[in-house]
């Protein structure tokens, strides 16, 4: 059977910034987080996924990141949707979540935290990645590549 990967970008991403084309190149040789919980816990009791790889994935965020009132509103609006953790977590066979311990954005302690008990995520901090994006000079992200092939492997 096929194994299919969707990569997800989160909020004003791209398909064609940062570290997806690098990834979406690899998982091609080889074979945004809250929608992808949200639409596990929309499954039917009888589907299955074969796991997720989160990758600064949040539930909280810094000031810095809602910098103006309509991207705090955006924000408010979007937690404010219902999603069933409790569901996603039965029918996802493995959770990985990928944090950076100097991500201006996403806090790593609140946001681990969540993913760990909510989902029961396996957890890997990354060093001096920012925020996995352009401003930092992600272009290849070897840790999301692995956590992929992990979870396809199972």
């Amino acid at each position: 059977m096929q194994k299919r990967v969707f990569i997800i970008h989160g909020w004003s991403g791209n398909p064609k910034n940062a570290w997806f084309p690098w990834i979406k190149n690899e998982l091609e040789n080889s074979m945004g987080c809250r929608t992808i919980i949200k639409y596990l816990g929309e499954l039917e009791d009888n589907e299955k996924a074969g796991g997720t790889v989160f990758v600064a994935g949040w539930v909280s965020l810094t000031p810095m990141a809602m910098g103006n009132k309509e991207e705090k509103e955006i924000v408010r609006q979007w937690l404010a949707v219902e999603v069933d953790y409790g569901k996603a977590k039965k029918l996802g066979k493995k959770f990985i979540a990928i944090f950076s311990d100097d991500d201006e954005f996403v806090p790593f302690e609140e946001n681990s935290k969540f993913y760990k008990e909510k989902l029961g995520a396996e957890i890997i901090l990354e060093h001096n990645k920012g925020h996995f994006d352009d401003d930092k000079g992600i272009k290849e992200l070897p840790v999301a590549l692995s956590a992929m092939l992990e979870i396809a492997g199972e």
